[in-house]
Formats: structure tokens, C-alpha cells, sequence
């Protein structure tokens, strides 16, 4: 289930709690049995939410599927969300106060309670209090209903009375449950042109949960301990064979006294270092060298089976590496010296972690080289580590992770390796275009704290093409919403949004744009005024059958830039008549009176069935949906074209290049198909990439595609021998419609990633 589809259904709408029930007993299952006491622990926040999920649904509480989940909470209230969209019956700004409201009431000298904290920022002293945080800027907004009295008290200082009372009444009906108040901070809202993927406090957590590796560890203690005891037991041994075998003459007391001493000293490594435990093994050389100096070394001679294993265990050490103090033998031994003295993994994150220190904790730094420089002198000194010693790339990827910089920057340093990770930091730029509507620079701030902690809100599982709620539903927002200049902000919203859909596209050629990103692009959208349809990948396992009319927006858009291309005659799609039916529906849509909210596309619906050969659009399997959604997404081009014919993006590499950048994925996607147990994933994957190679090839003069495709299977044959198989017969669809005929003609194929059947890329 794709958590963040706008169109979700309820698995079990027949009333049943399957679904509620077994993710129960999984997260009790961790809460009994995991080794990890932090895991142990969120399993059973989990355990909780999923009672409360189950009894609120029991006893009406819970209204699974609506915007309004919650008896007795309006849809702008943010609930608790839990895996799949389940709302529990309790608000993310409820519960018991937090320190800092415990705090604010003391120092206001009101009664710990949220209505007495409510009603003092409603008066003189409280209000200036709210003035000087909106003024400071140190203030954090976790969640977005923190954001609702600074609003309150930003509108009294700018006059707008009204607008401030009657924000009150929508507040106060929930001021003894939900806090409204803001949470303290150090420092102000770092600069919005840097993002960063993690804080320093986050990397700084992350490099202190490393523990000693123990594997590595014993490794180290074999090299660095008991391979060079081994050594001196050996040469302790050898000089009792002189030219022949060991104890072919007995040897003397002062042989005798070393070797006592060598057993002295082996008691003393044994109780300090632990790790390695073959050198306790008898059977192995060294504890056959040991147990048979103990036996002589007290003036027992050895049984003849003991001679012979003591006589074995020498000649094979020496066979293998030759004598100590031999060339063969100091060149092997030299080696593992340097690699024994290795500083570990941990011994370098705690480095990392006291220049970590010295930092702010709650934002990213603008300058990761010399956190992640060679060990200094004076660092050396103090800690014990080699100087010059490089940090492995494990700890400088978790550092890195902390740079704070332009996000094309992040992109092409490797700190987003993923258009997820992309759309995971996207909002802090959405907050900072969408903050530049409103000329105070209080409000600009408190407007961008707000919609990056709105961007936290987890989506909700909706029924009836419902959609989640938006910013502008929050009531604080809208409050100050005959404050903005919207004008200030159109133009910066569309550069932005051009921006990170060319960045999406460049760096991500062969990747569906996932949901969240779709979501701040849609914001970026509607800020810019461009009325850009952007559409969600929808879950199959969920779908309901139909489709936003946004779905058939967007085909259209599809149609006027690909009409008469490469894609249209690939996919055998009759663009023309697409477009017609898109003004048609949009002619009964402007005609039809009172229709309802969340109407879909039946037409549309009706045509990506018939497409996926399905007769109807509902009650099919998952695989079937999937047919379905892949339908559209192939009419649609899931964005692509969107960002090209109505937003205007040029990547700079060009068309070409990203399509064989995309043909590259599809290459290495499918070479996972082979001996994977769930290769279907892996095939949908290859076959979205495969997708977007056509949309850029499409893209392309005649001569350029005819080069392209004829270079096709030498980069096939790059890769392991059963991909350029795997993928010959969509290769051969390929040529037949770059020739004038169809992919199926012949052995060809179309690739398509579902299916009912067997998969022939399998």
C-alpha cells in the first residue's frame, strides 16, 4: 500500500479489523522479542495505537476513511496515523502537556492546564510574550496547530481584530485538549536556501549508536595478540628440533624457565583479551603447542600421541608460513601488524562525534570537510589514533548527510542518491516559495515553521476520491490569508517549480515522481497560479476503480505534446480521440449543476479498463487494478508530460541522454529479476523505466531515435548475459514501431509491468 495515494480504501470495508489486528500482533511480537530495548519500545507505542485503532472503530469513535476520521474533531485537527492510514482516536497535539507547556504555565503563574495557558495568550502580558517570539524567531513548530496563537497575536499587532476573534472561536472550543502554543528554541529557523537531509544532532545520533564491531574486533585481537604469541610458542618449540624434528633432544632447564614464562604471560593475555577463543581449542596448533609446553614444563613427558600432534602442528605452521624471522614470514606478519593496527570504525566515530559537538544540534552545517578530515596531530595525541588516519566512507556518508546547501548541490554530491529522499526535503524549499507571499517578515517566518510541520501530517486512508487536507484548510492559515501579496510569490513559486521538476527528471530519469514529491509540486502549482495537473501513483491493492478528473487533465496535456510521436504509436494510444474526450467531459462538468465534491472521470475509468483489457471497473484482483492504474499512468505519462509541455522544463543533459540513462535502469532492474523469489516488483519497476524511455526518446528528432534504438543491444550485452534475452522481445517491439508497425508484431513485445498472467520478462 502506497501510504501516501490521495485515493485509498479501507482494506476490510466490510467492517472487518484483519488488517488492524495483524499489524497488532506483529508489533507485539517485536515489543516481547527483539534484542533492541529502543525497538522494544516504539513496538509498543505501536501495540497501543493499534488497540485504540481497533476499540475506537468497536465503539464508533473512529470513522476509517473519512477526512474527519475522529468523532468530535474537525478535518484541520492533525490525528495520530498509524501504518496504512489508520487514524487512532487521538490528536497528535493532545495528550498530556510537554515540559515547555508546564513551563510557560509556571512562569505565567496560571494552573498547568491548556485552557489557562489558552486564555493568558489571549491577554496583555500573554500576547507580548507571543510578540517577542514572533519578533526573535526562536520558536519551533513540531505541529501545525503550535502555529495557531502566534497567528492570533501576529493579526492583533497588524489590526486585523476580526480576523483574530474569530480565529479565537474556532480555537477555543479545543483549548483544554490541543496546545496551540509554540515550542521555545535556542536559535531561529535556519537560512531556507540550504536544506538539509539530516541535522548534526541526527548524525551525531546515528555515529554514537555504533558499537564495536565485534567480528572485526576478535579479528584484530587474533593479528595483534595471539598470532604473534603463536609465533614465539613456534620458535620456542624449534629450538628443540635443531636439524631434525621437534624434541629430537631434550631440552635443557633454561628452556625449560622460557617456556614457564611463556605460559606466565599466556595467562595474562587470556584475561585481558577475550574476543578470540581459538587459541583455548586443543585440537587447534596453538592449543597444541600450549597444552604440550604445560606437560613438559612441568617434567612430564609427552605420550606419544601428544608428540605426534606437537610434531604435526609445528611442521604444518611452518609449511604455511615458513619459519619466524624468515623473509615469507616477516613480509606476512608485517602485513597483519598494519592491519591490526587499523583504528576501528568506533574508535573514529567517537572522533567524529566530539568535533560533532561544537556545533548547533538542530540544524545542518553549512561545511562538512573538516568534520570529516584525517585524524590531526593534536587530535592524535588525544585520542590515540593514527594521525592522518582517513575516515571510512561508512561515517563520512553520515556526516555528509548533515550539509546544509542548495539541493542540487545535496543531488550532486550523492547526499540524495533517491527521488524519495528528493521529496523528503523538498518541502523546506515549498515552505520558503509559499512564506514569500506575505511581505512581514514575522508572518513570512511563522507562515514557513507552519507548512514544514504540516508537512509531517501523515496521510489518512480516504474513501470516495476525498482528498487529504490541504494547508489552506487550517484555519490560522486562512485567517491570515487577506494578508498575502500573491503576486510577490507567483514567480518565485514557478521558478521553484521548474526547478525541482528539472532536478527530479535529471537525477532521476528512470523513477516514477513519487507521491510526496507530486504533492509539493501540485502546492508549487496552485501557489504559481499555472493550473499544472500533477496525479498520484495509486495503490493497486486499494483502488477503487476510478479516477479525478485531474487524471484526464493531464492525459490531455499528454496529447497535445505527444501526438503523431514514437510514445503514442508504442503504446497504441489514439491521442486525438483523448483530447476530445477530455473537452468533453470538461463541457459536462462546466454544465452540470451541484456536482458533487470528488466526482471522478468515469469516462476516463472506462477507458483505461478497456485498455488494460478489463471488462468494467470494479471488483477486480490487485493484479487487474494494476492493469488499470498502469493505463492511465501510460496516457498521463505520470507527469512527465506536465513538466514538459506545461511547466517548461529543459534538462540539461538533454533528451537523448536521459533516455539512455533510463534504458540503463532498465538494464540493471531487470538483471535483478533473475533467482529472485518476487521478481514482479522488480519487472513493474523495469517497466516504468522502460516507460520513461520512450517519453524522453519521443522527445527526439528521427535520426536521433534511429541511433538511439540501433545502439540498444550493445548496451543490453553490458550487463550479465540473461538480461539482453530477458529483454529481446521488447527490444524487437521497439524496432517494429520505429519501422511503422506494432510492438506486438512478430516475437516482439510490449513492456508492460502488470499483468494477470505469467510475465514474459520472467
Amino acid at each position: 500500500m502506497n501510504d501516501d495515494a490521495e485515493q485509498q480504501l479501507s482494506a476490510g470495508s466490510d467492517g472487518s479489523v484483519t488488517y488492524q489486528h495483524g499489524r497488532l500482533t506483529r508489533a507485539f511480537l517485536t515489543a516481547l522479542t527483539h534484542d533492541d530495548a529502543g525497538t522494544r519500545s516504539r513496538a509498543r507505542r505501536r501495540v497501543r495505537g493499534w488497540r485504540a485503532v481497533i476499540d475506537g472503530m468497536a465503539d464508533g469513535r473512529l470513522a476509517i476513511g473519512s477526512r474527519t476520521p475522529v468523532a468530535g474533531l474537525p478535518a484541520w485537527v492533525t490525528p495520530q496515523v498509524l501504518r496504512g492510514g489508520f487514524a487512532t482516536p487521538h490528536a497528535s497535539a493532545g495528550g498530556p502537556l510537554l515540559p515547555y507547556e508546564r513551563d510557560a504555565a509556571r512562569s505565567a503563574g496560571v494552573p498547568a492546564e491548556r485552557s489557562a495557558l489558552f486564555a493568558y495568550c489571549l491577554t496583555e502580558r500573554g500576547l507580548d510574550r507571543l510578540y517577542a517570539l514572533l519578533d526573535s524567531g526562536r520558536y519551533e513548530v513540531a505541529i501545525p496547530e503550535e502555529a495557531a496563537l502566534l497567528t492570533v497575536a501576529w493579526l492583533v499587532r497588524a489590526g486585523d481584530v476580526t480576523a483574530a476573534v474569530g480565529l479565537v472561536r474556532v480555537l477555543e472550543p479545543f483549548a483544554g485538549r490541543l496546545r496551540f502554543t509554540p515550542r521555545p528554541s535556542a536559535r531561529p529557523a535556519p537560512d531556507p536556501r540550504g536544506v538539509h537531509r539530516r541535522t548534526v544532532g541526527d548524525a551525531a545520533a546515528l555515529l554514537a549508536r555504533r558499537r564495536p564491531h565485534s567480528a572485526v574486533e576478535t579479528q584484530r585481537e587474533a593479528l595483534g595478540v595471539w598470532q604473534p604469541f603463536g609465533d614465539e610458542l613456534l620458535t620456542h618449540w624449534l629450538e628443540t628440533a635443531g636439524t631434525g624434528r621437534v624434541l629430537d633432544h631434550l631440552p635443557d632447564d633454561a628452556w625449560r624457565q622460557r617456556g614457564a614464562a611463556l605460559l606466565r604471560r599466556y595467562q595474562d593475555l587470556a584475561a585481558i583479551h577475550t574476543r578470540c577463543t581459538k587459541h583455548r581449542d586443543p585440537k587447534e596448533n596453538l592449543g597444541i603447542l600450549r597444552g604440550a609446553l604445560e606437560e613438559t614444563a612441568a617434567g612430564r613427558p609427552l605420550n606419544p600421541r601428544q608428540l605426534g600432534l606437537l610434531r604435526h602442528a609445528v611442521e604444518s605452521m611452518v609449511r604455511r608460513r615458513d619459519r619466524p624471522g624468515s623473509e615469507r614470514h616477516t613480509r606476512l606478519r608485517a602485513r597483519q601488524a598494519v592491519q591490526a593496527a587499523l583504528p576501528s570504525h568506533h574508535a573514529l566515530a567517537q572522533l567524529v562525534l566530539r568535533r560533532l559537538s561544537a556545533l548547533p544540534q538542530d540544524t545542518g552545517t553549512a561545511d562538512t570537510a573538516q568534520l570529516i578530515a584525517d585524524v590531526t596531530e593534536p587530535e592524535a595525541r588525544e585520542s590515540g589514533l593514527p594521525a592522518g588516519t582517513v575516515l571510512p566512507p561508512a561515517i563520512r556518508r553520515v556526516v555528509e548527510a548533515a550539509l546544509s546547501a542548495p539541493i542540487r548541490t545535496l543531488v550532486e554530491r550523492g547526499v540524495v542518491p533517491s527521488a524519495e529522499v528528493l521529496a523528503e526535503l523538498v518541502p523546506q524549499l515549498v515552505a520558503a516559495a509559499r512564506a514569500r507571499a506575505y511581505p512581514d517578515p514575522a508572518l513570512r517566518h511563522l507562515v514557513a515553521a507552519d507548512y514544514r510541520a504540516f508537512r509531517n501530517r501523515r496521510s489518512l486512508l480516504l474513501l470516495g476520491l476525498a482528498h487529504q487536507v490541504r494547508v489552506e484548510e487550517l484555519p490560522w492559515v486562512r485567517a491570515v490569508e487577506g494578508h498575502r501579496a500573491p503576486e510577490e510569490s507567483r514567480e518565485p513559486a514557478e521558478i521553484v517549480l521548474r526547478e525541482l521538476g528539472e532536478l527530479a527528471v535529471q537525477a532521476f530519469p528512470g523513477t516514477l515522481v513519487p507521491n510526496p514529491l507530486v504533492r509539493e509540486l501540485g502546492v508549487l502549482s496552485r501557489q504559481a497560479e499555472s493550473g499544472a495537473p500533477f496525479v498520484e501513483e495509486l495503490a493497486a491493492d486499494i483502488f477503487e476503480g476510478t479516477f479525478t478528473p485531474k487524471f484526464l487533465t493531464a492525459a490531455r496535456v499528454a496529447a497535445e505534446l505527444l501526438g503523431g510521436s514514437l510514445y503514442e504509436r508504442y503504446y497504441a494510444i489514439d491521442y486525438a480521440a483523448v483530447r476530445n474526450l477530455a473537452i468533453t467531459e470538461t463541457d459536462k462538468a462546466l454544465t452540470r449543476a451541484g456536482a458533487r465534491l470528488g466526482a471522478g472521470s468515469p469516462a476516463f475509468a472506462e477507458l483505461c479498463a478497456q485498455r488494460a483489457g478489463r471488462a468494467g471497473t470494479g471488483g477486480r484482483s490487485v493484479a487487474a487494478n494494476g492493469m488499470v492504474i498502469e493505463q492511465a499512468q501510460i496516457l498521463t505519462t505520470h507527469n512527465l508530460a506536465t513538466l514538459v509541455g506545461h511547466v517548461g522544463i529543459t534538462p540539461e543533459p538533454g533528451w537523448d541522454v536521459l533516455a539512455r540513462r533510463c534504458f540503463t535502469t532498465v538494464c540493471r532492474t531487470t538483471a535483478r529479476v533473475h533467482n529472485n523469489p518476487r521478481p514482479l516488483p522488480t519487472i513493474k519497476d523495469a517497466a516504468y523505466a522502460w516507460r520513461q524511455m520512450l517519453f524522453y526518446l519521443s522527445l527526439c528528432g528521427p535520426d536521433v531515435q534511429a541511433e538511439f534504438i540501433a545502439h540498444l543491444d550493445g548496451e543490453a550485452a553490458r550487463h550479465p548475459g540473461h538480461v539482453a534475452a530477458r529483454l529481446a522481445p521488447a527490444l524487437t517491439g521497439l524496432r517494429h514501431v520505429a519501422a511503422g508497425g506494432t510492438a506486438e508484431d512478430g516475437t516482439g513485445r510490449r513492456f508492460l509491468g502488470w499483468t494477470t498472467t505469467r510475465h514474459w520478462l520472467r
